[in-house]
């Protein structure tokens, strides 16, 4: 089955050697996003939760180059390098996402890259 590139200005431009996402078929696989201002390629300005909120801005311009949406996502992957941060990811998550919430892994890491706090990935099914 063929693979289609995502790629869009809206979220931060890969800083490796990898895609914004990949699609296949009705399957888009979201590479890590960390809280990258895409215009400035910097980290975001601000606390935490700052952070999370301009992760979650990056995955859903992403989703969005791709034709969908975060509702979409059917599986989400957290990591964090202070689990002691996982309450506020859930809260901020419910602004995000409606139920049914997607599956989800939060794992605690020891360091990120750019010294970020927070990192996600997923995978979105545009099938439904």
């Amino acid at each position: 089955m063929p693979r289609e590139i995502i790629k869009t200005d809206q979220a931060p431009q890969a800083i490796g050697t990898y895609s914004q996402a990949v699609k296949v078929g009705t399957t888009v696989y979201l590479s890590g996003q960390i809280a990258l201002d895409p215009q400035t390629m910097t980290l975001v300005d601000g606390d935490t939760e700052a952070e999370i909120r301009r992760v979650f801005d990056n995955l859903s311009a992403v989703a969005t180059a791709a034709g969908g949406r975060l509702d979409d996502m059917a599986k989400l992957n957290v990591f964090l390098v202070d689990l002691a941060n996982f309450a506020l990811v859930n809260e901020i998550m419910a602004e995000y996402f409606a139920e049914p919430f997607p599956a989800r892994a939060a794992l605690g890491v020891a360091a990120l890259p750019r010294g970020a706090s927070v990192e996600m990935d997923g995978v979105l099914e545009l099938g439904g």
